[in-house]
């Protein structure tokens, strides 16, 4: 067993974990060991915490997944984020982020088996709910056309815009959702309270080695020379997970992969029609392939479900573009199918940043095949809400194994504190089959 220690003052070469990572996520699972008594030290190659993709992230907080463990962790987040001081244990200090409970409609299609599967996870713990008509739709968002036009089309297919028959006839309401108003501030908030507990923060800075000594994690070297060490190492690289498990000198022992994936979130004014504002309603729309959430200054943000006519754009974390393309102002067309008053400028505004995506869209957290190398990965676009949660689960899987539990033989069974339900952490492993439940986008 490597017991945590914590010494009365910081060192600079010595730490108990090194996390890989300041973004909400990294950030999180540093605090949660740091309240276990480690002294952590996060390494970001960027100026400050949440300054990556964290900072681009919709973060959106909602109960819907395409498995029972998915929803059980996006619903223990909800408590988390809607507590958010609690959690943080500062809640005399007005400088956090806030959630901001809007509530979350999904429209109900024949692609997500009319939320079948969905409904059974939301009956079983406990999630609230309720079943809208096309009517209560419209009466929620004017102007709405709620005709069909599945399967999502790019611009430039002949049948773009045609309806094909039909129409959405109702959709599923969960009050228990919304969004984070500022991600960056959630990841720094994470970080300051993080530091209140004796961890330490060093950016600006490259890990360029992992290394490795009879199959034991000894510590990292930098891009300025120095050697930290450290038993643990937690890969928390958001779209560099990839780079930076090729730093490691052995191997993780990974079935699961991980890949840097553009995307692009575009930025429009709502008619006024709409009624639309920073507590607007979050909708998740199969048939068009699009979700929307509200934006700064009471703008709409549309993104895209991942349908086949949007493939995945795989590019170097290190090298991309940030510029809109087309792509961005296709959602904004196929959104403007459901409200027809939408006015779409031919020269959007919105943002182009990176996913760190798993082959089945769900993340990795979990131990490897080096002891003290541990994973928390593949979590970008449907994780954010999840990231209190992943923190502690993380700090308790690697408690868990540091005092000798076999992960991958007996996992650890993570119990929720909110929610009536036990995760099986199996279903993070690296080593799991692809998961078929998986909607295999965005959605998770």
């Amino acid at each position: 067993m490597i017991a945590p220690t914590n010494p009365s003052g910081p060192t600079d070469l010595h730490f108990d974990a090194v996390i890989i990572g300041a973004g909400v996520i990294g950030c999180a699972i540093a605090f949660n060991l740091a309240r276990k008594g480690y002294r952590t030290l996060n390494i970001d190659m960027l100026p400050a915490a949440g300054y990556g993709s964290t900072s681009s992230s919709a973060a959106v907080v909602r109960t819907y997944y395409s498995t029972l463990d998915g929803s059980a962790m996006a619903f223990e987040g909800y408590h988390e984020w809607r507590n958010w001081s609690e959690y943080l244990g500062c809640e005399d200090n007005p400088d956090l982020a806030r959630f901001i409970e809007t509530g979350t409609l999904v429209m109900k299609t024949a692609a997500n088996g009319y939320l079948e599967k969905v409904l059974k996870s939301a009956e079983r713990l406990g999630i609230s709910h309720e079943h809208w008509s096309a009517d209560q739709i419209r009466q929620a968002m004017p102007g709405y056309n709620l005709n069909c036009y599945a399967p999502a089309k790019k611009m430039d297919d002949e049948a773009f815009g045609e309806t094909s028959g039909g129409e959405i006839s109702g959709g599923v309401y969960f009050p228990q959702g919304g969004y984070v108003d500022d991600p960056q501030l959630a990841a720094r908030n994470l970080k300051t309270a993080t530091e209140a507990r004796g961890g330490t923060f060093l950016f600006k800075r490259k890990v360029t080695s992992i290394s490795v000594a009879e199959n034991r994690i000894t510590g990292v070297d930098l891009d300025d020379g120095r050697t930290i060490a450290a038993p643990i190492v937690i890969n928390a690289a958001g779209p560099h997970s990839g780079k930076v498990n090729a730093l490691l000198q052995g191997d993780p022992g990974m079935n699961i992969r991980t890949r840097p994936l553009r995307q692009e979130v575009v930025q429009i004014t709502p008619p006024d029609t709409l009624g639309y504002s920073r507590e607007g309603l979050i909708v998740s729309d199969n048939d068009i392939a699009c979700y929307i959430k509200p934006g700064s200054g009471g703008q709409l943000m549309i993104g895209s479900e991942n349908p086949p006519c949007d493939p995945p754009q795989d590019v170097d974390p290190d090298d991309f573009s940030r510029d809109l393309s087309d792509r961005a102002l296709t959602y904004a067309y196929r959104y403007s199918q459901r409200l027809p008053e939408l006015g779409v400028s031919q020269h959007p505004v919105g943002v182009a940043d990176l996913y760190d995506a798993t082959d089945d869209w769900l993340p990795i957290y979990d131990c490897s095949d080096v002891s003290g190398y541990y994973l928390a990965i593949g979590t970008s676009g449907n994780q954010f809400k999840n990231a209190p949660v992943a923190g502690r689960l993380m700090a308790e899987l690697i408690a868990y194994c540091e005092e000798g539990g076999a992960q991958d033989k007996e996992p650890l069974q993570f119990r929720l504190a909110h929610v009536d339900h036990t995760i099986n952490t199996a279903t993070f492993s690296r080593k799991r089959s692809i998961n078929q439940d998986s909607s295999f986008s965005v959605l998770g």
